[in-house]
C-alpha cells in the first residue's frame, strides 16, 4: 500500500510533507508523476532524490517515466544509483510517452503508438543488461543503440520494472517482460469492467514466453476520490479482488495530510 502523488512546484512543502507522513506511518510505497514538460512540476528523479534523503523505509517509484525523454541507459543509471544511495527502495515504473506536442517542445521524439511501443521493446533489453550489472552492454536496435556501455553501479536489490500498459501490445509486453503493471484506475482512466480482459492478455503473454503469470507484480494507482475510511476500505478491497497486489492511493487536494494519515491509521490496520 502507498499514496501517488503530483510533483508540483508550488506548494511542494505539502507534497514532501504527505511523503513524509508515509514514511512515518509505515506505508510501503510513495509514487510521483513524471511529466517533464510541466513547467508547474519538478523534476521526478530528483524530487526522488530529495525524498530518499528525507525518509527511511518508503519505496520510491517514478510512476511512470517518459521514455521519448530519458535514454534507457540513464534511467538505468539513475535508479541504480538511487536505490544504492537510499539502501534498496527504487522501483522502476516506465511509459510509453503522451503528449507529443510537449515532449517534441522538449526536443524529444515524435511517435506513432507503434513505434511508441517499439522503443518499450527495444529499452527493456538495454534496462535489464544494466540493472543485472553486466560487464558491458551492446544492443543495436532501430531506436537505440548502446555500444559497450559500463554499467554501474551494482544496486543493493533487484529492481523492478513495471510498465503503465493499457493497449495490446503494450499489456501483451508486459507479460512477456516486464516485472509488473502500473496502470491508472478511476476518474478519466480505466474502469473495473477494462481489468479482467487486460490481465488475461498479460497472462496469456507470460504463459506463451514461458512464464508463470504470477512473476508479474501487479500494481495500480487509484484515482478514485474516496471521502470516508469505510468507503476508501471497501473500495481497496474491491480493487484487491481484480487482481492487485499493490494499491498506490492518489492523494486528493482537499486536507491531503489528514488524508494519508488517515490511509494510514485509520484504513489500512482494517484491511485482511
Amino acid at each position: 500500500m502507498g499514496i501517488f502523488v503530483v510533483p508540483r512546484a508550488d506548494g511542494h512543502e505539502a507534497m514532501i510533507a504527505q511523503v513524509l507522513a508515509a514514511d512515518e506511518a509505515g506505508l510501503d510505497y510513495a509514487a510521483v508523476q513524471d511529466h517533464p514538460y510541466q513547467r508547474r512540476f519538478l523534476d521526478t528523479w530528483t524530487l526522488l532524490a530529495y525524498l530518499a534523503a528525507r525518509t527511511r523505509h518508503v519505496r520510491l517509484v517514478p510512476d511512470v517515466l517518459n521514455l521519448p525523454l530519458r535514454l534507457p541507459a540513464m534511467i538505468a543509471k539513475a535508479a541504480m544509483s538511487l536505490d544504492l544511495l537510499s539502501g534498496g527502495r527504487v522501483e522502476i515504473g516506465l511509459g510509453a510517452g503522451a503528449y507529443w506536442d510537449a515532449i517534441e517542445a522538449m526536443g524529444g521524439p515524435r511517435r506513432t503508438p507503434k513505434e511508441s511501443v517499439d522503443a518499450v521493446e527495444e529499452a527493456l533489453p538495454i534496462l535489464r543488461a544494466y540493472l543485472a550489472g553486466e560487464p558491458s552492454v551492446t544492443f543495436e536496435g532501430h531506436i537505440y543503440r548502446v555500444a559497450g556501455a559500463k554499467p554501474g553501479p551494482l544496486p543493493p536489490h533487484s529492481i523492478g520494472v513495471w510498465l503503465g500498459a493499457y493497449g495490446p501490445r503494450m499489456l501483451a509486453l508486459t507479460g512477456r517482460l516486464a516485472d509488473g503493471w502500473i496502470p491508472s484506475l478511476g476518474g478519466r482512466f480505466l474502469a473495473d469492467d477494462d481489468l479482467a480482459a487486460m490481465q488475461a492478455r498479460i497472462d496469456d503473454a507470460a504463459r506463451r514466453a514461458g512464464r508463470e503469470p504470477a512473476e508479474i507484480k501487479r500494481v495500480v494507482n487509484l484515482m478514485d476520490p474516496v471521502p470516508t475510511p469505510d468507503r476508501l476500505r471497501d473500495r481497496l478491497l474491491r480493487v484487491a479482488e481484480l487482481g492487485f497486489e499493490t494499491i498506490l492511493v492518489a492523494v486528493p487536494d482537499e486536507d491531503p495530510l489528514a488524508f494519508v494519515r488517515r490511509l494510514a491509521d485509520d484504513v489500512v490496520p482494517r484491511l485482511p
